[in-house]
């Protein structure tokens, strides 16, 4: 089976290269190691707990986190096509003018944000021309998301309008990817409407096993499709897996640290000390709250869950904020210690500019085997104090304004008996802290010796192969990675039609 392009991940990424190549004239392979989006819980926002424990997601948690009191930290990610853009919130956020200029002061030269702009504008809907693929929808809020803002505003927090324009210091309805109340995953669309595109062969239920290299350049890739392996060879790959799978897919062909390499009996083709270093995600601490005054209403059917949130300096200082507090309209107990009533509320503490990093690495040859996972999270103290003032600022959000006078809000965990102390605050933030599902960095782009790919994507030492997903971030974006990875995939797109 021969192809032009071959894509590996139907994620954000690979929806958006495959609907431009295919507008190209170009012959596109997509493989997907999930199936179809036909479960009804992926379209409606108000049932996205319920993938979590289904076959829509990996189901891999990190390894035991030292910081973090020894968990191992869920995090979920989409085996289903849309990838993990089918399990997340749906939030854009484009990031700040400062994320893209440090990525070409680094020396990757095109990422500027005057480079980048001009690609979300083009991927977003234009409301007056109707182009563009991705809609923006500020949902209108329920009663207690409401009370949530003018709570925040009552403590000084200014009311931001659009955090996309570059302002994003305040609080702020979210901006969703919703279409007639439905999640718009870039799957949906981008690459829906073309399904039976006559340039497009689609393999679903195809897990990668490797790329293959020969003479130093990638001439296919060895995919699983019901146990049996299946060698589809293209003129050029585009690895689109994301920051925990493609890492993996590169070892597996022999790209990446020669000793990790050596150790599993894996013939090196190039010595990239890079491949799976340099983690970063972005993390949530839980501050969970009941309401004596008022009943909370359960989210109704393609009610989102999550409509409003904050971004603040922990730090005046800073030249951005390195927080980004998310407000659930229920009480989001993660684990079965974390008790309480079924009707509540909960502040998430965040932390979006993490110091800490960590690794992703593999265990076995077997593609089926889960990575091993290591975010390194809290390693950094400096991560510690900013979510230890996030903590402390969402439990004065709830002790202000209606939430308090109106709502009777009051805290359940971590409840009273974790007092305001550092001490007291840090235990809880060590105890709870989870995955805000932003995995970056893992095959980052650069110019120097640990760079996996080069700025224009292709793969350092190998010819015919690019990586285009989250993992070549040099450093995570100032907010949610949706848009950011959808952008990326624009650019590749642009690289490989020379424009």
């Amino acid at each position: 089976m021969t192809t032009d392009i071959l894509i590996l991940g139907a994620g954000t990424a690979g929806s958006v290269l495959t609907r431009r190549l295919l507008d190209a004239g170009l012959r596109v392979t997509l493989v997907e190691a999930g199936g179809m989006d036909t479960n009804p819980a992926v379209h409606d926002l108000s049932r996205v707990g319920e993938l979590w424990g289904g076959p829509e997601n990996w189901g891999w948690s990190s390894t035991p986190q030292t910081h973090a009191r020894d968990r191992r930290i869920m995090s979920p990610r989409g085996k289903v096509v849309g990838g993990s853009g089918q399990l997340n919130g749906t939030i854009w956020v484009r990031g700040t003018a400062w994320d893209y200029d440090g990525w070409a002061e680094a020396g990757n030269k095109g990422w500027a944000w005057d480079e980048v702009r001009p690609v979300f504008d083009r991927i977003e809907t234009n409301l007056e021309t109707g182009e563009g693929f991705m809609d923006r929808v500020t949902p209108d809020l329920s009663p207690i998301q409401q009370a949530i803002i003018d709570s925040a505003v009552a403590t000084g927090l200014p009311l931001v309008e659009d955090y996309n324009t570059g302002d994003q210091d305040g609080v702020s309805r979210m901006q969703l990817n919703l279409r007639d109340g439905k999640r718009l995953s870039t799957w949906a669309a981008y690459v829906r409407d073309v399904l039976d595109h006559p340039n497009l062969t689609l393999l679903t239920g195809a897990l990668v096993d490797r790329v293959v290299v020969t003479d130093g350049r990638a001439t296919g890739a060895v995919v699983l499709i019901d146990g049996e392996r299946r060698t589809i060879e293209a003129d050029r790959i585009v690895l689109a897996a994301g920051a925990l799978a493609s890492p993996g897919v590169l070892l597996r062909s022999g790209i990446g640290p020669a000793k990790d390499l050596e150790a599993l009996g894996i013939p090196v083709l190039a010595d990239l000390p890079g491949v799976g270093a340099n983690l970063q995600d972005h993390w949530l601490v839980p501050v969970i709250f009941g309401t004596e005054r008022r009943e909370i209403d359960p989210p109704q059917p393609l009610q989102p869950v999550t409509q409003t949130h904050w971004f603040w300096k922990s730090d005046p200082a800073l030249p951005v904020p390195d927080t980004q507090p998310i407000n659930f309209s229920i009480p989001f107990y993660y684990d079965p210690e974390m008790t309480g009533p079924p009707s509540g509320f909960t502040l998430h503490a965040a932390l979006i500019r993490p110091r800490s990093t960590g690794t992703v690495s593999i265990a076995s040859t077997d593609p089926e085997v889960e990575p091993l996972i290591d975010y390194g999270v809290l390693s950094d103290p400096r991560d510690v104090a900013a979510l230890v003032a996030s903590v402390r600022q969402v439990r004065q959000v709830a002790a202000t304004g209606p939430l308090a006078e109106e709502w009777g809000a009051y805290e359940v965990q971590p409840g009273p008996g974790t007092d305001d102390s550092d001490e007291a605050i840090e235990a809880w933030v060590r105890r709870s802290v989870q995955t805000y599902h932003h995995q970056v960095g893992t095959c980052r782009m650069g110019t120097d010796a640990d760079a996996v790919v080069s700025p224009d994507l292709a793969v350092v030492g190998v010819e015919g192969l690019m990586v285009a997903d989250a993992s070549v971030m040099p450093a995570v974006t100032t907010g949610n990675t949706n848009a950011p990875t959808a952008m990326i995939a624009e650019r590749a797109a642009d690289i490989i039609l020379g424009r």
